[in-house]
Order: structure tokens, then sequence, then C-alpha cells
């Protein structure tokens, strides 16, 4: 049973502050070289982006605020150019107007949750805020290494027994999590993983020897780091705990409060929230929640790209030479696939340039928001496309007001 403290015993000149202690909740450790003057901080995430995962302690805002290095599983913003996570695409009409509705008010399901959830899953999200933060990020794995073990034991396609089954799982794998039990995250996982064989060593224990060795190595380096790894890689004999135990260094679970008010730290994590992307070349400005896989091409072009990886939203823009033989009609007729009853729209700015834009259907994305921008020399197609939720609101069109081209 979960026990849980109200303390208003924290006083100020001006006021009281109450905080939220659940002292057997172990998801954040603090890691100490022999001599004790080395310290690391060790965090076990849920890959999801459920809300009620992100009511995070003090004590991990202050340590991801302190480290200047970030330390995860994977690279994981390189999905971004990998991976579209929503499961199905959403149910959209149009209207005599030719504007975009939907009758259905389901959210789209992700990979890592849904449109209910945070925009990133917990992982995600950490590494996000790092970039943002201009931290220094590290990944104990390749996003390959993880692509090759799932390929192995085709991880995606499988079910433990029926649906009902997969979900009562999440649900224990969560309920757990929320209490902070990484020996039960430990045990409940080696017990579903051990239907079959050899997958629990697989994807446990050989990755737990090689992520506390490359932590070691960290270690050594002496420098300050917070690492965020999956919460059942923790926990038990042969958990990245007790590997970095018996390596000398000590290892102790931190206090997991929740302070009434933000922290000085907590808001200085939740501000970095920006990314503001400049192409000095093209002149081309993007203002992102986060820093794009950006791929260079040998034409001149490039794409940039940023996903919301939980609730399955994609911020694109493709940016391209101008070819004086094509007019900004042509290109807008090329690059906006209206369906049947959308209009293409051609609008001035108040500097006087133009715009076109308008709803696209091109596979695999479906339907997407595109808008065109022209400079000099180049023009940006900016499309953007999500959950059912965020493409029948008014955030992709909010999306276009954040990109221009500064010459």
């Amino acid at each position: 049973m979960k026990r849980l403290l109200l303390l208003g015993a924290i006083f100020s000149v001006f006021q009281i502050v109450a905080q939220q202690v659940l002292p057997e909740k172990d998801l954040l450790w603090e890691v100490s070289s022999p001599n004790g003057k080395q310290k690391a901080y060790l965090f076990g995430t849920l890959h999801s982006n459920e809300r009620n995962l992100f009511q995070l302690a003090d004590s991990v805002y202050w340590a991801l605020d302190k480290a200047p290095l970030v330390v995860l599983e994977t690279d994981i913003c390189a999905l971004f150019d990998e991976l579209d996570p929503r499961t199905t695409l959403p149910s959209t009409k149009i209207d005599q107007r030719g504007q975009a509705y939907t009758s259905e008010l389901e959210s789209t399901q992700t990979v890592y949750g849904s449109e209910d959830g945070m925009p990133q899953f917990l992982d995600a999200y950490l590494q996000v805020y790092a970039l943002n933060a201009a931290k220094k990020v590290l990944a104990l794995e390749s996003i390959h290494e993880q692509y090759a073990m799932t390929d192995e034991y085709k991880l995606g396609e499988r079910k433990l027994i029926d649906n009902a089954i997969n979900d009562f799982t999440h649900e224990k794998l969560t309920e757990l999590y929320l209490r902070g039990d990484i020996d039960g995250l430990e045990r409940f996982m080696k017990a579903n993983l051990s239907l079959q064989e050899n997958l629990y060593e697989e994807v446990i224990v050989k990755r737990n020897l090689k992520m506390a060795l490359e932590l070691d190595s960290i270690l050594k380096a002496k420098q300050v780091f917070f690492c965020a790894v999956g919460a059942g890689h923790l926990g038990g004999t042969q958990g990245i705990i007790q590997l970095l135990r018996s390596k000398g260094y000590r290892v102790r679970p931190m206090a997991w409060t929740i302070s009434e008010r933000d922290t000085e730290a907590e808001k200085r994590v939740k501000k970095a929230n920006e990314y503001l992307f400049q192409d000095a070349k093209s002149g081309l400005v993007a203002k992102l929640p986060g820093k794009p896989v950006v791929e260079s091409h040998p034409d001149g072009s490039q794409r940039i790209i940023y996903r919301e990886l939980g609730q399955g939203n994609t911020y694109e823009i493709n940016l391209m030479p101008l070819d004086s033989n094509t007019t900004e009609e042509e290109l807008a007729s090329i690059y906006i696939a209206s369906p049947d009853g959308a209009p293409m729209l051609k609008r001035f700015l108040d500097d006087g340039s133009v715009v076109f834009e308008g709803l696209s259907d091109t596979y695999p994305e479906g339907l997407n928001y595109v808008q065109i921008q022209f400079s000099t020399q180049y023009f940006a197609v900016v499309k953007v496309y999500g959950g059912n939720k965020f493409m029948h609101s008014n955030r992709p069109k909010l999306f276009f007001e954040r990109v221009w081209f500064d010459e």
C-alpha cells in the first residue's frame, strides 16, 4: 500500500509550501564513486506518454537541471525520421466550404500511448528537454541495435495471449511504475518475457550488462550526468543498480517529494520548451517544440522534421531552391494535392509575400495541412499532420505562423 504524507511544515517568511512525499517510490538514484567525489543520477522511466507518469519529483527536476549531460537508452529523436507513431489515421471529411471536419470523437492511438497523453513519451520528453536546453546527449545503445532486437524477436508483433491480457499487462506495469516498485517491475517483466525462450536474457539481462559497462565508462570520465533508462532495467540481482554496486559504486535512492508550487529547477526545465531552427543560407526560421532531425541533400534541399511521438503529430518542412522555369502557382499545384472539394488558397501577407495553403492528401501520411512560402531563391513546403483531435484543431495552422523567411 502506498504511504502518502502531506507535510505542511516547510515555512518561509511569506508562504507555506506543501509537499507530497512518497517514501517508497524508488525511481531516482544517486550514484557515487567510491571516494564520493563523482556523482550521477539514475532515473527509471516507462516508455509511455500517460500524463500521470509526468508527476515528477522535485529531485528529478533538480538532478535534470544540474546535469550538463543527459544519457538515454537510445537516441530517441532518431525516430523522427523513421517512425510515424500513429496506429490509425484520423477520420476526416470535407464540408461544402472545403473545410475539414469529423464526427468522430475518438483520440488517435499511437505506439507510445494516445492523443490524450503528453506530446512525447517520457524518455523522448527528457531528450527533447536536454536538446532545447543545449545539454550534451549520449545514447547507451543505437537505434539500429534496438531495431535488430525487435526484428529478431518480433517484439512489434508479439501478443501474450489476446488483447485483454495485453491491456492487463500495460495496466499492471503502469501500476507498479507509479508505485516506484522497481523490484516488482523486474519480477513482472521476467515472468512475462520468460514465455519466449531466451527473450528475458536478451531483452533485459544482456542489455543491463552492456548499459552498466557504458555507465561505468562515463562515470570514470568524471562528468556529472542524468541517466534515464526503462525502470525494468534497474531492480533485481541482475539490474543496473546491483551491477554498479558490484563495480564499487555507492547507489542510494533519492527522496521523492512533489512541492505544491514549482521549484526553481522545475521552472527552468519547463521553460526549455522550444527550439529555434535557423538556416543561414536560405534565411528560413522555424520555431519548433524541440530540435528536429535535418536531412541535407546534394541538390541543396533540406528536410526538417519533428514528431510528437506520444500524440502522433508531425511538423515537417521541405526547403528547396527555386527553379526559375516553374511559377509559384505551378509549384503549389505540385505540392498541395488537394482532395475533391478542398480548395487551395492563395494569400498575400502584410509584407507583400505570397503563400499558398490547403489540405493535401498524400501517401502514407493521409490528409495533411500544407503551406508553401517563398523567398527570392528558395521555397518551403510546410507540412503538418497528426491525430484525430490535432487535425481538427487550430494547431496545424498556428504552426504555419511559426515558420518564415528572414531575408
